[in-house]
């Protein structure tokens, strides 16, 4: 077979990428970290544009993976935006954290309606910022960590109507909330029916213990022992002694000894006792 060579390193190293980025980036950088194996650059969010159009064309990060969203509510800069970028020639991944770059990548419109669709971040220059994800009608944005699990409406196939309708969240029973903790740690908080075991007296202690002074009042006399120890009609024999109870009954029946069936060959064949039906 021909051997398939491939300029791209099987396993790509972080060793020296960091320092290489963050010094040819230089002040566009304001932090550089790396965690769990990945390469972090948080840059500024002015001159985002000019850094990843740097990573394409100096350092082979050509295609842009993913566009993700998050959400800090503690932060005074709530949202971020990761940029997942991929070197095809060296086989390597880098985060790059802020805002947008709709004119070099095309896929990056596509990504950018997503992250407005589920966190509401506004991209700059983006002409076709419309949900992506969601309906047309949708209200909020589902992956903010202040949007209500059930959401703000329901849609249903009316049969009345002949239609799909939308409705206000009208839930059957309260939302269950889920901990999945062991048993056996214990809660944090009062489980149901346990904020009765605190209104409940305890009992009060036992003053004298009830104890058996005498041997007659359990039973365990010498008396009791000594009627353990006689012998029951028709028990079977004493396996020390090995012959019969004179006091065990006899038996009722004797049924006399068959005859020894005659030894047949296996072979041989059945004896017809009736005619065949031609023959009748």
């Amino acid at each position: 077979m021909a051997t398939v060579l491939h300029p791209a390193p099987r396993f790509a190293s972080n060793e020296g990428v960091r320092d290489t980025l963050a010094k040819a980036l230089g002040g566009a950088v304001l932090e550089a970290r790396e965690e769990h194996g990945e390469i972090s650059l948080r840059v500024e969010r002015a001159g985002l544009e000019t850094t990843l159009r740097t990573l394409r064309d100096e350092h082979a990060y050509q295609q842009l993976m993913e566009i993700a969203g998050a959400d800090y509510p503690d932060r005074e800069e709530r949202f971020e935006v990761v940029y997942m970028l991929l070197s095809l020639t060296r086989n390597h991944r880098i985060m790059v954290k802020v805002r947008t770059a709709t004119t070099l990548w095309p896929n990056a419109g596509w990504l950018e309606r997503e992250v407005f669709d589920m966190y509401g971040v506004i991209f700059d220059g983006n002409t076709d910022l419309r949900r992506i994800l969601t309906d047309y009608g949708f209200e909020g944005h589902p992956f903010r960590k202040d949007f209500p699990l059930t959401g703000y409406t329901e849609l249903r196939y009316s049969e009345a109507e002949k239609r799909v309708v939308y409705e206000p969240v009208d839930l059957p029973q309260d939302l269950r909330q889920f901990d999945f903790m062991s048993p056996w740690e214990g809660a944090d908080y009062v489980l149901p029916g346990d904020e009765k075991v605190a209104q409940t007296p305890a009992p009060p202690p036992v003053a004298e213990p009830k104890v058996t002074e005498k041997v007659g009042v359990s039973g365990a006399d010498a008396k009791t022992s000594g009627k353990a120890a006689d012998k029951v009609a028709g028990a079977p024999p004493s396996k020390k002694t090995g012959g019969k109870d004179a006091k065990a009954p006899k038996p009722t029946e004797n049924r006399p000894a068959k005859k020894p069936r005659a030894a047949k060959s296996p072979t041989e064949p059945r004896k017809r006792t009736t005619k065949p039906k031609d023959q009748a």
